[in-house]
């Protein structure tokens, strides 16, 4: 038997629900589906360093991996796992950002421009919608106009209809501020690691510098001592920079997705005029007042 030919399938196009995970409404993102992705990001990225690695031939790479003569410590691995899963999350974000931006394509209404809306046949076009649109609740805009058609058929007062989609798009926008929970902890996250690691490091040698006054060193020993301790510094920093370096891609990465959705949510709203409140039939006065 023929699958229904569908123009928008939601459940085919959300990429947390085509790999079967819990996925979460519109442009929300699973905390589960991200940290996996960012895992094998985390896996690839050094897989690609690894080689480079072995040649021992580039401190910008042998910062990422630790022990060697300057006995790294492990931070970076922790700093690049939780960069790669914010990239991962803004990835999955944006992919469906990208999905819910297709419902806008979907025409709804008659060409005619006297075409006009009632408590009459909004039935008819939320029959229309979801023949077209496979779980069209899953597509915020759609979602906004599904919710409008409801009240209008079950209420029948179109004045409700306008005040009802202001306040779906004021809960729409909240729901998609909360949306970026996760990457901005991860953002204050990465820093904190990169300082850690430079505190680490920091206590190592300084601590070994320590130990030579204490026992009484000559000056020689004190400067070669000394000199151990300056290089200690520079590969404490190394967790610092890499970490900061990371923190500043993801946050750009954030700040334009963010854009991105903003503008989005301003076209959902623009549809939602265009397609409900501009063609719906005002209700004489009289009407209301007799009923």
């Amino acid at each position: 038997m023929a699958s229904h030919p569908y123009e928008l399938n939601w459940k085919k196009l959300d990429p947390e629900a085509r790999l079967g995970f819990a996925a979460r409404r519109f442009t929300g993102v699973g905390n589960l589906s991200s940290a996996l992705l960012g895992l094998l990001f985390t896996g690839v990225f050094y897989l690609l360093l690894y080689p480079l690695w072995q040649m021992n031939r580039w401190q910008m790479v042998n910062m990422f991996f630790h022990g060697g003569p300057e006995n790294r410590s492990t931070i970076p691995y922790y700093t690049m796992f939780l960069t790669m899963w914010s990239l991962a999350f803004l990835l999955i974000k944006w992919r469906k950002l990208v999905i819910q931006k297709r419902a806008l394509r979907i025409r709804l209404l008659p060409d005619d421009p006297d075409y006009i809306l009632s408590p009459q046949n909004s039935a008819e076009l939320i029959r229309h919608l979801n023949r077209r649109v496979y779980m069209a609740e899953g597509f915020l805009v759609h979602n906004r106009i599904l919710k409008a058609l409801a009240n209008l058929k079950n209420i029948g007062r179109v004045a409700d209809v306008s005040s009802v989609l202001k306040d779906l798009a004021a809960a729409d926008e909240k729901y998609t501020e909360g949306t970026y929970t996760l990457p901005r902890g991860l953002i204050w996250a990465i820093p904190v690691t990169g300082f850690i690691g430079t505190v680490l490091g920091l206590s190592q040698a300084i601590g070994g510098f320590g130990a030579v006054v204490a026992r009484g060193a000559d000056f020689s020993e004190l400067k070669s001592s000394l000199g151990g301790v300056t290089g200690g510094l520079a590969v404490a920093f190394e967790t610092t920079l890499i970490a900061l370096v990371a923190a500043l891609i993801v946050q750009l990465l954030l700040t334009i997705l963010v854009q991105k959705e903003e503008a989005f949510l301003d076209e959902c709203s623009s549809y939602c005029y265009r397609n409900i409140v501009s063609r719906l039939r005002l209700i004489d006065i009289r009407e209301e007042l007799e009923s």
